[in-house]
């Protein structure tokens, strides 16, 4: 009996200035799975297609998917949303099932388990604008969610429950089905060198009090995969795609303890085939040693990005970050000694930010002298401290008060349906909806515009530049086929 089709959906992420930069293995992940238990999976691939309504009402008129499954970030979501409106829109209630999935149902479900009140309006909201809650991972929780009734919740977050990813589990699954994607339409490099994504493990067991993930076991237990079956996959890109560029995705690369293995692994590999892999990931700065940057580089790495967060001490100790100053300098010189170079992520509007705090960041940045960086302001999405432990402090405002130094942060209470929250976008589009007691929201935004501004000029590090949306086209009311970067389906390729 033929297995009916599955549509799997990518929204846009119009907050971010180049959307076709790394492509979402997450749900191509969940597509490998449906393949391989015999589901013809199409993949509506949106991101940077700006008029994404008209491509999805586009694609209702010939597709023949009974389920449509969405992944979706907090900032995604009102996307998401009208993403699911657009097919009803178009199929009424003889449309397909539609499912949503991925960061943010998982951590609005984490939340919620945590105690979290406020979350429960996240967790209603989904079940209004979507059939059916994925939360956790999804290679296994999407065979449950097809079919499942209206309403229902699908809890693969519980380490307990059949539907979690073991590490023997997480072996088992098949790549991502990076068929079902148009690599070529994705620009990224390394060093020059056409680039890809990869992610060798799952999870980070930080504490830090503004990530999303410290409430969900999803994205809090490390899983691993072995070193053969990530070198299997690298070698696999090469042959299959040319990749010699990987932007390795893992939150931190040396929490792993088999990381040298597969540092030198990576390397006699690159011997083997004859070629030079260009490489790039995040680390964890007090992990990192003088051994890991060598190995590093011997195996190709040429960037490291990692969290540093801020130049204050007061700022490290409110975040939970377990790292100090001197921890992410050390970390930077181990990293010029052996040729990396280094990218700083750095954020403010923490609680107990200031202007002090903020210009303790800038000095930081002129005094270690990144190759690039970022400087976001903070956003407290469900799933963080921030969010779980934050108070009803007066009309839509909720209040994080530091257990150990009482600093304090207070936010908006977003409609997240509607209201694209993000750290990450364009200079001068910004928007707080968070404030400390030392700086408003609108004096936070200007500080960080300036601040920013200032330490790109000190050090020669231009901004980055977007990319036009790609638009989606129609003439004379009929529609035209949805051209290969956004659409693939397993019976074609």
């Amino acid at each position: 009996m033929t297995k009916p089709t599955v549509c799997l959906v990518t929204p846009p992420s119009v907050f971010l200035l180049d959307e076709r930069v790394f492509p979402n293995l997450g749900i191509l992940k969940v597509a490998s799975a449906l393949e391989a238990r015999g589901y013809p999976v199409e993949h509506l691939d949106l991101d940077g297609v700006s008029n994404f309504e008209q491509a999805v009402e586009a694609h209702c008129e010939v597709s023949e998917a009974r389920y449509v499954g969405i992944t979706c970030t907090t900032p995604q979501l009102p996307a998401a949303a009208r993403i699911a409106r657009a097919i009803r829109h178009k199929l009424g209630q003889a449309g397909p099932q539609i499912i949503i999935g991925g960061p943010h149902p998982t951590v609005s479900l984490a939340a919620v388990k945590k105690g979290a009140g406020r979350a429960q309006k996240a967790l209603e909201q989904l079940k209004r604008e979507f059939d059916v809650v994925v939360a956790g991972d999804g290679e296994d929780a999407i065979l449950q969610a097809l079919g499942a009734p209206a309403g229902s919740v699908i809890d693969a977050d519980d380490p307990k429950g059949p539907l979690f990813l073991t590490n023997k589990r997480l072996e088992e699954t098949p790549w991502p089905a990076r068929h079902l994607l148009d690599m070529g339409s994705y620009h990224y490099k390394i060093d020059g060198v056409p680039a890809s994504t990869l992610v060798a493990q799952l999870g980070c067991p930080f504490k830090c009090t503004f990530c999303s993930g410290r409430s969900s076991p999803m994205l809090r237990r490390v899983r691993n995969r072995s070193t053969a079956n990530v070198l299997a996959e690298i070698e696999h890109l090469y042959t299959k795609y040319g990749v010699q560029g990987l932007m390795f995705y893992d939150d931190e690369l040396n929490v792993s303890k088999s990381m040298v293995e597969l540092m030198k692994g990576i390397a006699a590999l690159s011997k083997r085939l004859g070629t030079e892999f260009k490489l790039r990931g995040f680390v964890k700065a007090e992990l990192f040693t003088e051994e890991q940057a060598d190995v590093m580089f011997s195996a190709g790495f040429r960037w490291l990005l990692c969290g540093f967060e801020s130049g204050s001490e007061r700022i490290l100790t409110n975040i939970e970050k377990q790292a100090t100053v001197e921890d992410n300098n050390r970390a930077c010189e181990y990293a010029r000694r052996a040729g990396l170079k280094v990218k700083a992520l750095m954020s403010a509007g923490h609680c107990g930010e200031s202007a002090e705090t903020i210009a303790d960041t800038e000095r930081w940045l002129l005094d270690v002298k990144p190759d690039d960086f970022d400087l976001t302001v903070i956003t407290p999405y469900p799933g963080s401290p921030y969010f779980d432990a934050s108070v009803e402090t007066g009309p839509s405002v909720w209040t994080f008060t530091h257990p150990k130094t009482g600093d304090r942060l207070h936010m908006t209470e977003l409609d997240y349906a509607e209201t694209v929250d993000f750290y990450k976008g364009a200079p001068g589009e910004y928007r707080a909806y968070t404030w400390t007691d030392f700086l408003a929201a609108q004096d936070l935004v200007r500080i960080r515009d300036e601040v920013e501004a200032r330490v790109r000029a000190a050090l020669g590090i231009p901004y980055n530049a977007g990319a036009p949306g790609i638009q989606f086209e129609a003439s004379m009311g009929q529609t035209k086929r949805l051209p290969p970067s956004i659409l693939r389906t397993s019976a074609t390729v």
